[in-house]
């Protein structure tokens, strides 16, 4: 059977949270159902939360089952040589209306050990902030599982942290290890891979509407806890009409592609290609059909798509494989 390609585009999968909002509607045009809608899970192959195809000749199709009919057409070879057929990446957008809790999340070896999964090494882009808005990334100095259980303990953890202020547009790269919360007042493009494996440390003793507080993982984060400083932000170039990378890791890698006007793009089919828009709208040309997409879109074009235009005033992240 040949696979018809064209970029695609997924339901959005959105998750009530104890710290949402309502910014991933008001900016980013999701039906939200909550006034605490945290996470758009855009692009997910997470057990239980399989993203299902929006529009075109696959749509109501879950991704799972496409990747099961065309794994290298989506994949690339490369890339289905070496996860069959799992998706390997999640894609999200969070609407942080209070301060997450501070977390960890484990290294593959961990988590395949533990929860049988993929560790955790994710990407920010932060795509709006309030005045003053900040994250927690790492620690101010270096620190010991004494030290930190200490201040845990006490309640100053946050003592011991590292906190930067965000503005649009930053990047940060948070290797697996890396103790961190996103704060109130910020919406972030997330990648990720493939897992939905956190061990929340310290939620700021809130409880939900029940009064109950939500479980910690203490025991389970001090060993995946990487103790030194980590230097997590990243500064990139801004060329028009081409990628700029920002994060290149065994993972994933993602360039800042901001587009005015048109630009060809020929990839070599080893990896799919995400682009996430966000901002503005762009077209996207091939085989003699064009596709609108628009800030807050999320498209997955599949490996065996190798020739197109992208043509409009927007800002996209673009991720491969490479």
């Amino acid at each position: 059977m040949i696979m018809e390609l064209y970029p695609l585009v997924f339901e959005p999968i959105l998750k009530d949270r104890i710290w949402g909002g309502t910014k991933l509607k008001t900016d980013l045009g999701k039906n939200i159902p909550t006034q605490t809608t945290g996470e758009s899970w855009e692009l997910s192959a997470v057990p239980g939360d399989v993203s299902v195809v929006r529009e075109g000749a696959y749509k109501g199709k879950p991704l799972s089952e496409l990747l099961e009919q065309f794994p290298q057409e989506i994949l690339g070879r490369k890339i289905h040589d070496q996860f069959g057929t799992q998706f390997p990446l999640l894609f999200k957008f969070l609407d942080a209306r209070e301060d997450l809790s501070i977390q960890v999340h484990p290294n593959d070896e961990l988590a395949k050990q533990r929860h049988n999964s993929f560790g955790k090494t994710e990407m920010w882009y932060v795509m709006q902030a309030d005045e003053g808005a900040r994250i927690i990334v790492g620690f101010k100095h270096k620190s010991s599982p004494d030290e930190y259980l200490e201040h845990l303990n006490n309640k100053n953890l946050i003592e011991i942290l590292n906190e930067v202020e965000v503005k649009k547009g930053d990047v940060f790269f948070l290797e697996t290890g890396t103790i961190h919360a996103i704060g109130a007042g910020i919406v972030i493009a997330e990648i990720q891979q493939t897992s939905d494996i956190t061990y929340r440390i310290y939620d700021w003793d809130r409880v939900d509407a029940n009064g109950n507080s939500r479980e910690l993982h203490v025991e389970q984060a001090l060993d995946a806890m990487n103790y030194n400083t980590t230097d997590t932000q990243k500064q990139y170039t801004q060329t028009l009409n081409t990628g700029n990378v920002m994060v290149d890791c065994p993972y994933f890698t993602t360039s800042y592609f901001p587009l005015n006007g048109t630009a060809s793009v020929d990839k070599d089919g080893s990896s799919f290609t995400v682009y996430i828009c966000t901002e503005g709208e762009y077209s996207f040309k091939t085989d003699g059909k064009s596709y609108s997409f628009t800030k807050g879109d999320t498209i997955l074009v599949p490996a065996a798509l190798k020739a197109f235009e992208l043509s409009g005033e927007a800002t996209l992240l673009e991720i491969c494989i490479s």
